[in-house]
């Protein structure tokens, strides 16, 4: 499923595929603050307040925020595993 949502001055400013979603590009401020695009917070369920891990891989070439409750959910089910191995043994 290809498509591009919006289209401002000739530039795809939310675009999506199967694998991945571009919701256009953001300027940091002054103070190193971003604004996630409407859409994005949309999709993800981020609300004011909400607190967001902010990780870089290995290359830093760049940086991905995920939502800091869901990190813990899947903290936890990797744990319950590792827990549930260890007593098998």
């Amino acid at each position: 499923m290809n498509y591009v949502k919006y289209v401002k001055s000739g530039i795809p400013m939310s675009e999506r595929s199967e694998d991945m979603s571009i919701y256009g590009t953001v300027k940091v401020g002054d103070r190193g603050q971003v604004v996630i695009p409407a859409e994005a917070r949309k999709d993800f369920n981020i609300k004011p307040r909400d607190l967001l891990l902010v990780v870089a891989g290995k290359n830093r070439r760049g940086i991905t925020m995920v939502k800091a409750d869901a990190m813990r959910q899947f903290a936890s089910r990797v744990l319950k595993g590792l827990d549930q191995t260890a007593d098998k043994e």
